[in-house]
């Protein structure tokens, strides 16, 4: 029943719901683990859910973990593990799995990773097996669809994925979420041509759906031994759609950042 003190448009307020589950290990069925972990504590997924998973979690079952102990190195990956402080065969990994390397400073090399800005080209040291690193899914888009799929199935319901990682922001101390890969939903919608307050057409807005939404979900996540790898968010503004839609990526050039960064190198 709907309030008289409610706002004209008003909506049920947005909501997070963790999803608490073993610890995943290589090899593992994600959707299986995520199917049972829903079950276990009583939440089923409804129409319109949109499911944001941690992409360490996505890529440890997936077998994207490395043990260090495997990794033969260069002398490439020597000198620059020198400049960047970093672990040798933790940089033969960054420069096998990154577009680029255009810079860094201690304990970490800046690189472009299938598209975007990356530290260490998203490979992740932290809830990992002693001696290993968490590379990237492979194919995050491809992992999104597939996750949507299966749970579609096992819940007889339609929602979205989002797979989801957590970088820095220039000139920003912490992380903000940022959207790898995403099924079912629009990831980014355009804002051009709509009215601000005062009536003025934009010009250029475009809305970050699936990153806004995986940094809210971070906030339950968190960064350490929470065994949080998935949350739903429910009731979220979001446009859902069948089948995926690529994240769209500006190009080098067009990049406010990166064009200015590459011509301060030259």
């Amino acid at each position: 029943m709907s309030n008289e003190h409610e706002p004209s448009g008003y909506k049920e307020p947005m909501q997070l719901l963790g999803i608490r589950t073993p610890i995943i290990r290589p090899g593992e069925d994600i959707i299986k683990i995520l199917v049972e972990s829903l079950k276990e504590q009583g939440t089923q997924l409804q129409n319109g859910d949109v499911v944001v998973l941690a992409e360490s979690a996505v890529a440890t079952a997936e077998g994207r973990v490395v043990r260090l102990t495997d990794i033969e190195l260069t002398a490439e990956a020597c000198e620059l593990a020198q400049k960047y402080q970093l672990d040798p065969r933790e940089m033969q990994l960054i420069i096998e799995e990154c577009d680029e390397i255009f810079g860094g400073v201690p304990g970490a090399a800046l690189t472009i990773t299938r598209g975007t800005l990356s530290p260490n080209a998203g490979i992740d040291s932290s809830n990992a097996p002693e001696g290993c690193v968490v590379l990237l899914p492979k194919d995050p888009q491809k992992s999104a669809a597939s996750i949507r799929e299966g749970l579609e199935k096992a819940c007889s319901c339609h929602i979205g994925v989002i797979i989801g990682d957590s970088r820095t922001q220039p000139l920003r101390l912490g992380c903000v979420g940022i959207a790898l890969g995403t099924s079912g939903l629009e990831p980014v919608e355009d804002a051009r041509g709509s009215l601000d307050l005062f009536g003025k057409e934009l010009k250029i807005t475009r809305k970050a759906v699936a990153d806004n939404m995986v940094s809210a979900a971070q906030l339950m996540m968190g960064e350490a031994g929470e065994s949080i790898p998935a949350v739903i968010i429910r009731g979220a503004p979001v446009k859902m759609i069948e089948g995926s839609i690529d994240m769209p990526l500006f190009s080098r050039e067009e990049c406010m950042y990166y064009s200015n960064i590459s011509k301060n190198r030259k």
